[in-house]
């Protein structure tokens, strides 16, 4: 079946396609993608979207999006798209092996977390390593955590862990933050939280069976490096666009972000 209209992702940009393009009756499909909603629905509060002058919930705001294109008609499937072709009209999108043509295709994939690189992470990434406060922060109840990051992601994370651990450290690699103000003010107010400065993650140690019990700290400046007893380690050092399937297929510039013309 030919469609004229297919959406890849269902975060704010997605989803918003499908409003629009519903209303116009184009009768949108929308592939959502390994994360449905995108990356607010790893969020806490958010504070400056119209509307909501006391904030709402990522997930709850995200919901709103997705019930609103579909009230008008967008069709949306828990689908990750493999691959795609748009050498000629009508394009075609994949799921696996099966395939759907369309004559527009909206590319609104996103971005992932990034990660340090190291072995240790991805060897206890969901056994004391996350990306994700709102996902994983309760099971750090009077725990401490680590928060790796100096911007306003990083800032919200800690804040937010602090709800749950009884110790939340930032490690950061420069000697000041990137955040917004008031997102700094937060951290540095908040009693539960204390900052490494001029420090990276050189190790996280642990093991799948009990989980993260520390990280070795290297001081950017002296190269010096010591053991930090911790119970969990978050990521929050920015993200990585999601445009791997459009490799050879769109120009994307040296980070990987569309290049638009």
């Amino acid at each position: 079946m030919n469609r004229k209209v297919i959406i890849i992702g269902s975060g704010p940009a997605g989803l918003t396609a499908a409003l629009y393009t519903a209303r116009a009756n184009l009768k949108p499909l929308v592939l959502e993608g390994e994360q449905p909603g995108g990356q607010l629905t790893i969020t806490t509060d958010v504070e400056n979207y119209p509307g909501f002058p006391n904030g709402i919930m990522g997930p709850e705001l995200m919901d709103h999006f997705r019930e609103q294109a579909k009230r008008f008609g967008a069709e949306c499937h828990f689908q990750h798209v493999t691959k795609v072709d748009f050498k000629s009209s009508p394009y075609t999108v994949w799921v696996g092996d099966k395939s759907y043509n369309a004559d527009s295709v909206i590319i609104a994939t996103g971005a992932s977390a990034k990660m340090l690189g190291l072995d240790s992470e991805k060897e206890l990434m969901g056994y004391g390593v996350s990306a994700c406060a709102t996902c994983d922060g309760f099971f750090y109840k009077d725990k401490k955590v680590l928060v790796v990051g100096g911007g306003d992601s990083a800032m919200e994370e800690a804040n937010y862990l602090t709800k749950f651990a009884s110790e939340v450290v930032i490690v950061h690699r420069r000697d000041e933050f990137r955040a917004s103000k008031i997102m700094i003010d937060r951290a540095l107010n908040n009693s539960k939280i204390s900052i490494r400065w001029n420090n990276t993650i050189d190790e996280i140690l642990g093991d799948r069976e009990n989980g993260v019990n520390s990280v070795m700290l290297k001081d950017t400046i002296s190269g010096e490096i010591k053991k930090e007893s911790c119970d969990g380690v978050f990521m929050a050092i920015g993200h990585k666009p999601n445009t791997d399937l459009l490799d050879d297929v769109i120009d994307t510039d040296e980070f990987g972000y569309i290049i638009t013309k």
